[in-house]
């Protein structure tokens, strides 16, 4: 008997077990799954097969009887696109639904918020814009909202305060703007909402919390940030008292004239006229008389500016840049034009002169000669136009106009002065400079080997000689050199520190920076061209970067050198630059490393695979989001150098001193070579 009952329960247990194994959510739910999957364009294959249980599928959790679908996790899969409508809202109990490190675009779908079971919503890490939508605060389960670094926009909604059981929510590294909403729910442990354009004091609900969960917000203020500056309204008139019984007010009954005074002020305006015009008459005629006895010099230059300034600029050369120069190539202004606009300068009475500095004292020509110069247009960048001009003694140098200077001349004549003492092997400093009142301009040393940005993304066809390896190194070590000494030598921050401002030697360990320091002399601007996909995410006015901030851009040309790829070029979804931080980021998460080095160097053969991913986590180092978890300049060049031991060293006098081509340049003998 006893027998028989253990053979009952064995078979009732198997037969339990056999139904659990062929259990299936609805049908509603897996066809719900596979249209999401159908819709939404992926990198990796998931393998849904559909002859297997929809509960064994690639990041698709069932509840215990396996009878529905409760969680959705596909992070880091490669979804590209937005999230289509009418397929995950299908799942009527699902709880967890977690998409991040993807490239999902478009805003979070309304039908989303219709699944009431939620409790954890991971989108982070992602390119998702448009408003948070006040329907979540519908969704009464949520525990966790998580949704940072992406491109959200709007005010954050008050809706979140009614959400009784969120425990966490992170929204920093958007684009969200307005005052913060008081959330008052005491299961709140976990809140952040720096990096992103919010303003106004911080709710006291808030404030337990520490300041990283605020920074990045300049407009922000109240503990546990620095104190609000109070309001001062303007007084309003003490109570009876109109505006016209204010001090200073003028009682319309003595505001009215007779008619004689009206008629003397009439005929007095009408004297004052013709005695102008009579003044302005003789002036004229003086000054035809005096004209052919006047100025010949500015009249010559003028004449020599237009006539002798430039030769056209030669198609599609483009190197030797000073600056970003092929940021924005094609059109701009003519050589002449530069040199017609500095003419006029010498004749408005200021000091119409070069102003040499540092080492540029070793050139031996002047304004004139600079005007008669054969030139011709490089491009438009940044902070100008850059021209190079050749001088009839065979010097080569590049000219840079300036647009939108701020400053005045006694605070412009300062600062050069400061960046004409910055002498070092991999910075490209200011040499001379001339300043008028309708003219700012630089001179710089010609370097002929282009830019690091034309060597890496010039056309990649046959007859290209693709950077290797080495070179690359030898570029990333030049770039962190000067950009340390800058920081340590002479407490200067580069603030504009991408590829296209660094200028290449024949030797790659000379390559040098320009264009640093220039941002205190331009207006404040939080949009200046070229600075897209190199910018800090904490810089908000680009006037005033910080030594994190550039060590931030420095980290992006890193990546720049291992990907091949720039970050200023749009993305695939047309949605903006390239975020190059982000998306190795996501590359490296999933553990597809190999996918993120550059093609090229594949190609090439480059068995350097221990050295770039070691430089490929110093630069992740270097973008970190919060700017305390960067290292120092100086500690990046120690570390570049610990990496490329065997890619040739310099010592700090030759890092310091110019190449041999420079001191040619200038008519000096270069420095002997170090053994």
């Amino acid at each position: 008997m006893a027998v028989a009952v253990s053979r009952a329960v064995l078979l009732a247990a198997v037969a339990s077990l056999a139904c659990l194994a062929f259990a299936e959510p609805p049908p509603s739910e897996r066809s719900a799954l596979l249209a999401f999957l159908t819709a939404t364009p992926h990198e990796r294959r998931l393998g849904w097969n559909t002859s297997t249980p929809a509960c064994s599928w690639v990041g698709v959790t069932c509840d215990a009887a396996q009878s529905t679908v409760v969680q959705l996790r596909l992070p880091g899969v490669g979804l590209v696109g937005a999230i289509p409508p009418a397929t995950i809202s299908r799942l009527p109990n699902l709880q967890v639904l977690s998409l991040r490190s993807n490239r999902i675009i478009g805003g979070i779908p309304d039908d989303l918020l219709q699944l009431s079971s939620l409790r954890a919503i991971f989108l982070q890490n992602n390119m998702i814009s448009g408003a948070i939508p006040s329907g979540v605060g519908k969704l009464a389960a949520l525990e966790r909202l998580v949704l940072s670094h992406n491109n959200l926009s709007g005010p954050i909604p008050f809706a979140l305060n009614s959400l009784a059981s969120l425990r966490s929510l992170r929204l920093e590294g958007n684009r969200l703007s307005g005052k913060i909403p008081s959330i008052t729910n005491p299961e709140l442990k976990d809140f952040n909402v720096s990096v992103n354009s919010l303003n106004g004091s911080i709710p006291q609900a808030l404030a337990r919390f520490p300041a990283d969960s605020f920074a990045g917000n300049l407009q922000l203020c109240g503990k546990p940030l620095p104190a609000c500056s109070p309001f001062f309204p303007s007084p309003s008139p003490a109570p009876g008292m109109s505006p016209s019984d204010e001090p200073g007010a003028v009682s319309n009954k003595k505001r009215k004239l007779s008619g004689a005074a009206i008629a003397g002020i009439v005929v007095g305006a009408v004297v004052v006229v013709l005695l102008l015009l009579a003044a302005i008459v003789l002036c004229a005629r003086s000054r035809r008389r005096s004209g052919p006895r006047e100025g010949p010099k500015a009249t010559s230059a003028a004449a020599v500016g237009q006539t002798r300034g430039v030769a056209p600029p030669a198609s599609g050369d483009v190197t030797g840049m000073t600056s970003s120069s092929k940021d924005d190539m094609g059109g701009g202004t003519s050589g002449s034009a530069a040199a017609a606009a500095v003419a006029a300068g010498a004749g408005t009475g200021e000091a119409s002169r070069l102003v040499f500095l540092g080492k540029g004292a070793g050139y031996s020509f002047d304004l004139e000669d600079l005007l008669r110069a054969s030139a011709e247009v490089l491009g438009k960048g940044s902070v100008g136009t850059s021209y190079k001009a050749v001088l009839e003694e065979g010097t080569t140098v590049v000219v840079k106009r300036l647009k939108d200077v701020a400053v005045a001349r006694r605070e412009f004549d300062a600062h050069m002065e400061a960046l004409g003492r910055v002498e070092h092997r991999n910075l490209l400093p200011v040499r001379a400079y001339y300043f008028s009142k309708d003219e700012k301009l630089l001179v710089y040393d010609y370097l002929p080997n282009g830019s690091l940005s034309a060597m890496l993304h010039g056309s990649r066809g046959s007859g290209r000689t693709p950077m290797d390896w080495d070179a690359r190194m030898r570029s990333a070590l030049s770039a962190s050199r000067g950009l340390a000494y800058l920081h340590s030598a002479h407490n200067l921050a580069h603030g504009n520190v991408k590829s296209s401002n660094v200028l290449l030697r024949p030797d790659y360990h000379a390559a040098a920076l320009s264009d640093f320091c220039l941002h205190p002399i331009f207006a404040p601007s939080s949009t200046r061209a070229g600075a897209g996909g190199y910018r800090a995410p904490e810089v908000v006015d680009t006037r005033r970067p910080t030594f994190k901030a550039d060590v931030y851009s420095l980290g992006v040309l890193l990546l720049e050198l291992l990907t091949g790829k720039s970050p200023t070029h749009a993305s695939l979804e047309g949605d903006g630059t390239l975020d190059l931080p982000r998306w190795v980021q996501s590359v490296v998460r999933e553990e597809w490393t190999a996918e993120v080095f550059d093609v090229e160097l594949v190609r090439l053969g480059a068995s350097a695979e221990e050295e770039m991913v070691a430089l490929l986590q110093v630069a992740m180092a270097c973008v970190a989001t919060v700017p305390d978890a960067r290292p120092d300049a100086p500690d990046v060049v120690r570390m570049i150098e610990e990496i490329g031991g065997g890619h040739g060293q310099t010592t700090t006098e030759e890092s310091a001193r110019g190449t041999p081509e420079e001191e040619r340049s200038r008519g000096t003998p270069p420095a002997a070579p170090t053994p």
